[in-house]
Parts: C-alpha cells; structure tokens; sequence
C-alpha cells in the first residue's frame, strides 16, 4: 500500500538546511518518493506549529525507510541535522 513521508520541521540555520533540501530531493526520488507538499501554504490547527511542512509520497512504508535509511538520504541529513528541529513520520495511506 502507499505511503506518506510527512516531516515538520523549524529550520535554524538555513544555509545548512539548504544543503539537506537539495541532497534530500534527489534521494528520495531515487526511491520512488515523489513530493506532494514542500513548504508551501498551511493552516495550524492543533499542536506545535513548524513552519516547514513536506509530504512525499512512497510506493510502500517499506520504500519510504529504505530511503530514511540510504547512505544518499543519510548524508542528506547530516545537513539537517544542528540545523533544524523535525519530526518525520512514515504513513500508510488506507484504502
């Protein structure tokens, strides 16, 4: 079943997160991840709000952590990582 990579995230320092975003793109489409939303308009309607939201969509949960888990992804996120507060969930879409 397909599935959705959904992250919340505060960016920090927005030079370092800028790297994240372009090494994070190419690999998670290198699994068949394909973006839905990326930061663009949002309303808040409960809990903590962030800023940055992004939503991609995978063939499988499995797909979506096999690219969490890539080397590719992972040096990505070296990036991301000091230079943003996140939360990253995978979900599967019901029929």
């Amino acid at each position: 079943m397909p599935a959705l990579w959904i992250a919340h995230v505060t960016v920090t320092d927005e030079a370092a997160y800028a790297e994240y975003a372009r090494l994070a793109g190419p690999a998670i489409a290198a699994h068949g991840g394909s973006f839905l939303a990326r930061g663009g308009r949002f309303v808040q309607l409960e809990g903590r709000e962030r800023p940055r939201n992004v939503v991609a969509r995978f063939d499988s949960v499995e797909a979506a952590e096999a690219c969490y888990a890539s080397d590719q992804y992972q040096a990505a996120l070296d990036h991301a990582r000091g230079a943003s507060e996140r939360e990253l969930m995978i979900v599967e879409i019901a029929d």
